[in-house]
């Protein structure tokens, strides 16, 4: 925990009771080994009924969180900005940090030997760190694409599954909101694959579906008239759409987990990770004797 005061300030009744709460779901979340944006946890004070689903209250709430954060009464470590990540070039004290460094990221490709090649796609820069941990656990790609993609994105993209295509099944797990340009984006990804020679690509929209909606019940929003895919989106699903940051981290977390591992064969994999540790070992002990 780190809550440290830089600015003191008092609040009313009102402002007290929204910060007490984002603590309350702050601790909740980090029972789980989660961080939240602003905007995730922004819904989960909708979806409580905290407060309504408008826009002005996103804003308050954000000018609420920054204040309390400057006030020392909100954790500095629980809220993160996935869109400003800093970048540090990476140094050690000594060989030891270095080979305790390898060691602790030494991998060898999990996917060797699968019938499969995944990839898990997210439109959102948001929710980059909350499906990182599941990418790297599985050892799968992942994209975020900030809505359409640009050209060199998807032809860079292309290669890496033109690369595996002659000896595995291709799939890429999407992740977006659900509304109209997120429903359309499957088509443009698997339309704009085919033109770069990427062919019998499996394209599955994981989340954000209307049965998730209907299961988990995220706060709506209208749907944006002004899309030109709007006519067909309200056609099939009314004018109400959903962000895929309003589902939980945990049930993300969960929704991935299930897909990935209906793809990956453990059989297949046990030897690679007996190898892995084999390797581990024999570092650490090459590394002993450097030192010696």
């Amino acid at each position: 925990m780190s809550k440290i005061c830089f600015v003191e300030k008092r609040f009313n009744t009102d402002r007290t009771k929204i910060i007490q709460s984002a603590n309350e779901i702050i601790a909740e979340y980090q029972r789980q080994g989660f961080r939240l944006t602003l905007r995730q946890l922004y819904y989960q004070f909708v979806i409580r009924l905290i407060i309504p689903n408008r826009e002005r209250n996103y804003k308050n709430l954000g000018q609420a969180i920054s204040e309390a954060r400057l006030a020392g009464l909100i954790d500095w470590s629980a809220i993160e900005d996935r869109s400003r990540p800093p970048r540090s070039p990476p140094e050690w004290d000594n060989i030891e940090d270095l080979v305790s460094s390898a060691v602790a990221t030494y991998r060898l490709p999990r996917w060797n030997g699968q019938e499969n090649y995944v990839e898990l796609w997210v439109e959102k820069d948001a929710l980059a760190g909350v499906l990182w941990p599941m990418a790297s656990r599985y050892h799968v790609t992942l994209m975020v694409n900030r809505g359409y993609s640009s050209q060199s994105a998807m032809y860079e993209s292309a290669l890496r599954f033109r690369h595996e295509a002659n000896e595995k099944k291709l799939f890429l797990l999407y992740l977006g909101d659900h509304d109209p340009s997120g429903e359309d984006m499957v088509r443009d990804v698997r339309d704009r694959m085919e033109v770069f020679g990427v062919e019998n690509l499996h394209v599955e929209k994981i989340a954000l579906t209307m049965e998730q909606v209907e299961k988990y019940n995220p706060p709506p929003n209208p749907a944006k008239m002004t899309d030109s895919r709007a006519a067909g989106y309200v056609a099939l699903h009314g004018d109400k759409s959903w962000e895929v940051d309003a589902l939980p981290p945990d049930v993300l977390s969960r929704l991935i987990e299930n897909r990935i591992e209906k793809l990956f064969d453990d059989e297949i994999g046990k030897p690679i990770l007996e190898q892995e540790e084999k390797d581990k070992a024999a570092l650490v002990k090459a590394a002993k004797k450097i030192n010696k």
